[in-house]
């Protein structure tokens, strides 16, 4: 069972909320790459919220996808594209039920 996790919270500017968005769905692949990445959800709550949500097997994971290409681009994203700094937290995986 995965047992560590980050929760993101994503806040776009309204001009660039449909940019954001592409950004999500493209980055999918990205994460089917890493190979301690475990699940990835890229979702959006709102017009101009969004969020991911990610599962690894250990800290060493977790830490790695940190310091990965999609945390580097949501960084670099953030000088124009987003209101203000994505608030990435981890979070510990208590349960779990996939297909």
């Amino acid at each position: 069972m995965t047992k560590l996790g980050l929760l993101a919270r994503i806040e776009a500017k309204p001009e660039y909320a449909d940019k954001v968005d592409a950004m999500l769905r493209d980055a999918v692949q990205t994460a089917r790459e890493e190979e301690h990445t475990v699940t990835w959800f890229a979702f959006r709550q709102s017009a101009t919220t969004f969020g991911i949500f990610d599962t690894f097997e250990n800290e060493d994971g977790r830490k790695g996808h940190l310091e990965g290409r999609i945390a580097a681009a949501l960084m670099d994203a953030a000088q124009t594209m987003l209101a203000e700094a994505p608030d990435i937290r981890p979070v510990d995986v208590l349960a779990v039920k996939l297909p």
